[in-house]
């Protein structure tokens, strides 16, 4: 059977691969957009700590024997404080200053984390077995779904249906949301507005790491990984608009998507078809798709 003239098959199998990248765009992009969104800080460093969650969940299975399901709490979880950290001891003390300052900062961590985790393991990658439980593939009909995969969807769609609903619907992203637009006023309630900002921004490194560690089992573990993704996830924010948390989800699954079809349609520019999107996006609503106009 074809579509377009396309086996089944192959058209599925491609959307399926741009729906997984899709997951992993709008998981980093959502992190970036959380901490832009709140911080108003640019994060270079979120390639490197994606690539961090993945070698905390390889090293914490061959150096202790902790296996994928602990390693998918411990690992965000280690980079997220790893984050906070960063965040209360230097990048808190550059707020001040022009934003140029937090973006050449963060900028420097990544290439610091990158040339270290490269230091020990080399730019080889390394294997990370999926848990046993979603190993194997499921027949669908018309094409067979590998069971791995079809998790890394589920996960990456409750993970950021769950970050929207604690920062749109919940008094805590009241008041993150209300500490970038007024610290002064918020403080005055008593509210300790430092330990949000520190809060937000090991969340956003927490969302990297998650990411990470789903993607440990579908690429190979390399200091390269963070990278060759970053540059992308840049892009999804833009288009779907800086420090949109909505945009930053729907525009990863969606440019995920184009990228799968676009390798089937036309596979040429299937490594620039994002960016295409993206110039187009800017010269028809510079504030991306859901962000505000100034």
């Amino acid at each position: 059977m074809t579509i377009f003239g396309i086996p089944t098959a192959a058209l599925f199998g491609q959307l399926l691969v741009g729906l997984i990248n899709g997951s992993f765009y709008a998981l980093l992009s959502l992190g970036l957009a959380v901490i832009f969104g709140l911080l108003r800080v640019i994060n270079f460093a979120h390639g490197a700590q994606y690539m961090a969650g993945a070698f905390a969940a390889l090293l914490l299975l061959t150096q202790t024997g902790i296996g994928y399901w602990p390693a998918l709490i411990l690992a965000p979880l280690i980079v997220g404080l790893g984050g906070a950290l960063i965040e209360r001891t230097m990048l808190s003390r550059l707020y001040k200053l022009d934003p140029l300052y937090g973006l050449l900062f963060t900028f420097g961590l990544a290439l610091t984390l990158e040339g270290t985790f490269r230091w020990f393991f080399g730019t080889s990658g390394q294997p990370y077995s999926p848990p046993a439980a979603l190993t194997g593939a499921v027949n669908l009909g018309f094409m067979f779904l590998p069971i791995y995969r079809g998790w890394v969807v589920v996960a990456s769609l409750a993970v950021c249906l769950g970050v929207w609903l604690l920062i749109e619907k919940t008094k805590l992203g009241a008041y993150l949301r209300a500490a970038t637009e007024n610290p002064v006023l918020v403080q005055s309630f008593g509210v300790n507005v430092p330990l949000l900002l520190t809060f937000t921004y090991g969340l956003g490194a927490a969302l990297a790491g998650f990411a990470g560690v789903l993607a440990a089992p579908v690429y190979q573990v390399s200091p390269l990984m963070g990278s060759n993704l970053i540059i992308v996830v840049f892009a999804v924010v833009v288009v779907g608009g800086m420090g949109s948390i909505l945009g930053a989800i729907v525009t990863g699954y969606l440019l995920g998507i184009a990228e799968g079809l676009t390798k089937v349609f036309y596979p040429e520019a299937s490594n620039i078809v994002i960016f295409v999107i993206m110039a187009i996006v800017l010269i028809l609503r510079p504030a991306g798709l859901f962000g505000k106009d100034a």
